[in-house]
């Protein structure tokens, strides 16, 4: 592992690091808030999932999470979106496939399964690498995202209730197998058979009988991907089919950007903090 860059901030540490992944076959890199209470106990540790386009940066710039965190106690862990780097395949000109936005799965289709392994990654081996290099007690995880990552979030969660305490999400992509700015990106890492694609579908996950004890949803009502991309309303009916607890807040007059994460990331992070027992 190693280390880009190191901070102060409310009392904490922020950090920014680099790893070669033998899951993603290239270097990955990732950002790890470490709280104060850290010098004196392994703290619970918090994961954020980044949406389309984005890496670990936009949520250490924009998403204000860093003074509560400290104040909490949380460990909060920043990966990066998809692999990247020469001779990782990519679509330049495609803002919904390839470079930032790897979908958190594991891609079967060539040439993109070598490197597009994000849920491996995100479930084996950065956990791994956490636990062997931060002050973390990784047997209180919690996790939440935006977007693609709020889709990313609920899946995991959905596929290792035993693991996450709890989980939320910010405007999450409830439904990618019927989406379309998901279903595309879907096909060309999983392939045309559509039965492929439900282990990375939230709603789908539920009607399969995956469970999950509740989860907080925040999404703006002035999102301009809410009715052709992210559709709560999908993931209400099937928790309620489902009989898992879901807080959905439509927040009104709120957009899609950082400027609506960090408005509610407070809540988010005193959410988990809560059912992380801090």
């Amino acid at each position: 592992m190693k280390t880009i860059s190191t901070s102060r901030s409310h009392g904490g540490t922020q950090g920014v690091y680099s790893h070669a992944s033998s899951s993603c076959d290239c270097e990955m890199t990732f950002a790890v808030f470490v709280p104060p209470q850290a010098a004196e106990r392994v703290c619970p540790v918090l994961w954020y999932l980044s949406g389309l386009t984005c890496t670990h940066q936009n949520v250490m710039d924009k998403g204000e999470y860093r003074r509560l965190a400290a104040e909490l106690g949380l460990i909060v862990v920043c990966p990066d979106t998809s692999p990247r780097g020469e001779g990782v395949p990519d679509e330049k000109d495609n803002w919904q496939f390839g470079s930032g936005a790897g979908f958190y799965l594991d891609a079967t289709q060539e040439p993109f399964a070598r490197n597009y392994r994000m849920y491996s990654y995100l479930t084996q081996e950065l956990p791994a690498l956490i636990g062997e290099r931060f002050p973390a007690d990784m047997a209180r995880q919690s996790i939440f995202g935006h977007s693609m990552g709020g889709h990313g979030a609920l899946t995991i969660a959905l596929k290792n209730p035993q693991r996450y305490r709890s989980c939320s999400a910010f405007a999450p992509i409830v439904q990618p197998s019927t989406a379309g700015w998901s279903r595309p990106a879907l096909e060309k890492y999983l392939g045309a058979d559509e039965s492929a694609w439900r282990p990375y579908d939230a709603t789908a996950l539920i009607a399969d009988g995956h469970r999950f004890d509740a989860f907080l949803v925040d999404q703006g009502t002035a999102d301009s991907f809410l009715q052709e991309g992210l559709r709560p309303w999908l993931l209400e009916e099937a928790c309620r089919k489902a009989g898992i607890e879901l807080t959905l807040r439509m927040q009104e007059g709120y957009d899609h950007s950082y400027n609506f994460i960090s408005t509610f990331m407070d809540d988010h992070l005193a959410w988990h903090a809560e059912r992380l027992g801090t």
